[in-house]
């Protein structure tokens, strides 16, 4: 039987999902081993239950991706941090040594300082999600088996890491393949 695997994209830049799909060839043989169910790469809206393994890349940034990363948690066997984002918060942290309650002040940058056009928040529900207190790596929030590092993590390392997975190896990452950044 196949596994069920799945990706996700919280807070990050998607280049994680880049070095994915940069396993070229591989991901011919890999779609022969596993059922992709759930994916930015494909088109499915709700996550699936009974998941096997999920690659979560980017930071848990605002209420949206901790919902869904409890959801996950709950539907998932074995989770995956993606890259330094989800391992160590990386870029998307960054925002957190501006004061225990910087989220008025990234939003009025982000909407208001730096737009030409239409300066403001959006106000309309489900358009920005909330964002949390503090940025956090996956860890911090649910549970996580195994940390795959990288900004992104190379196509081999991911390959590594998968090939492991699939041929109910316990993952192991050994000396270049830990390497962050």
């Amino acid at each position: 039987m196949k596994l069920r695997v799945a990706t996700v994209w919280l807070g990050g830049c998607s280049g994680c999902h880049m070095s994915f799909l940069d396993m070229d060839e591989y991901l011919i043989e890999l779609a022969g081993l596993i059922d992709l169910v759930y994916s930015p790469v494909i088109d499915v809206k709700e996550f699936p239950d009974q998941v096997d393994v999920c690659l979560i890349e980017g930071a848990v940034c605002n209420e949206d991706n901790l919902e869904i990363l409890r959801k996950i948690r709950e539907r998932t066997r074995v989770l995956v941090s993606f890259g330094d984002c989800a391992v160590t918060g990386n870029v998307p942290a960054m925002r957190n040594p501006f004061g225990d309650d910087n989220r008025t002040d990234v939003l009025q940058r982000a909407y208001i300082d730096n737009t030409q056009d239409n300066p403001g928040v959006p106000k309309a529900d489900g358009i920005v999600p909330q964002l949390l207190e503090r940025v956090v790596p996956v860890h911090e929030a649910v549970y996580v088996e195994y940390f795959l590092p990288g900004c992104p993590p190379p196509a081999a390392r991911i390959q590594e890491i998968l090939g492991q997975i699939v041929t109910g190896q316990t993952p192991k990452l050994t000396g270049p393949q830990l390497k962050f950044g």
